[in-house]
């Protein structure tokens, strides 16, 4: 078995802003594992919240032996990136050794198009109801809040995409009092769930705010942890791949949520569609998936996610199935 990683600084075509900062890039790592001719690849996203870069991850795919497995690789390396891009390497390249697509090695369904969740990035008000107009008819609008001038955006967000189901997501950009003063607006706009309003510290105050909408947990849901640690202050959790550590341990994630009566989003990191891939046969499972990372990637994968008539979906040649 021979494993290589390399690192990728991939440019966007706008900047993508969040309460934390604003990137006009995304650095991700590729893992590629080659044995009796195959050679499989996988992508993750380091992710800096969790002292995570790529020249980290790097080390941590470095020091893997010469030979393991998917089981093996959960003791290897702990839940990130790094564990991430080499678990995708390892179903795209038993996919390719085997003859059979990863959906059906992980005992998944045929996955279908899902529809499309597009996400206003945090940017002035005026240019966010802009980008909330252009994409008015996609189904899913989620919306990057945090900044100074919340309830109007969301207000104009609103009026711009009337039909949209919309999603807040604050990336822990409010205290408890801010999040509590927006609630009324939050209920006005429709907004269906709320994703990481506070500091994940926080989390134990969340249930002295009277919010009628759900609660998701993102960053609160960090590498390692269980969802079950999760279930007191949330009724939703975002699981990302990059967090979980691979396809592998977040088919336990969604399974172990579900069993805690949890709904589930399946979520992403700005990357490239390698990287987008293997959360789309998880997002099968899932009540939201938010996986439009590689829609402002200027130079996308080869063989990229595509997007049709409000509905996007993974192309064979993409990753996860026989050659």
């Amino acid at each position: 078995m021979e494993v290589t990683g390399t690192a990728n600084s991939l440019q966007l075509t706008v900047p993508f802003g969040i309460s934390r900062g604003t990137k006009t890039s995304a650095d991700t790592i590729v893992v590629a594992i080659t044995a009796n001719g195959q050679t499989g690849y996988g992508e993750a996203v380091p992710y800096a919240r969790y002292r995570e870069n790529p020249a980290s991850s790097l080390k941590d795919i470095e020091s893997l032996p010469g030979s393991f497995d998917r089981n093996s690789l959960l003791e290897l390396l702990p839940a990130g990136a790094a564990r991430n891009a080499a678990d995708a390497a390892l179903w795209d390249l038993e996919a390719k050794t085997s003859g059979k697509p990863v959906w059906q090695l992980a005992g998944l369904t045929d996955p279908k198009p899902l529809p499309m969740g597009y996400t206003v990035s945090l940017k002035s008000t005026p240019e966010m109801i802009f980008d909330a107009e252009k994409h008015s008819g996609v189904r899913l609008i989620k919306i990057k809040l945090g900044g100074t001038d919340d309830a109007n955006a969301l207000r104009g967000i609103r009026k711009a995409a009337p039909e949209a189901r919309l999603i807040v997501d604050a990336n822990e950009g409010w205290s408890i009092t801010q999040f509590s003063q927006i609630v009324e607006t939050l209920v006005e706009a429709r907004v269906e769930l709320v994703e990481q309003p506070v500091e994940s510290k926080f989390d134990n105050e969340l249930a002295d705010v009277q919010c009628p909408i759900p609660l998701c947990a993102d960053e609160s849901f960090q590498p390692g942890a269980d969802p079950g640690d999760l279930a007191d202050a949330y009724g939703f959790v975002n699981i990302k791949l990059d967090k979980s550590g691979g396809l592998t341990k977040a088919l336990a994630d969604l399974a172990s949520a579900r069993q805690l009566g949890l709904g589930v989003m399946v979520g992403c990191m700005v990357g490239s569609s390698l990287s987008i891939a293997p959360a789309f046969l998880l997002a099968q499972l899932a009540d939201y998936s938010d996986l439009d990372g590689f829609f402002s990637i200027a130079e996308d994968h080869e063989h990229p996610m595509t997007l049709e008539a409000g509905f996007v979906t993974a192309p064979q040649k993409l990753w996860g199935y026989p050659n």
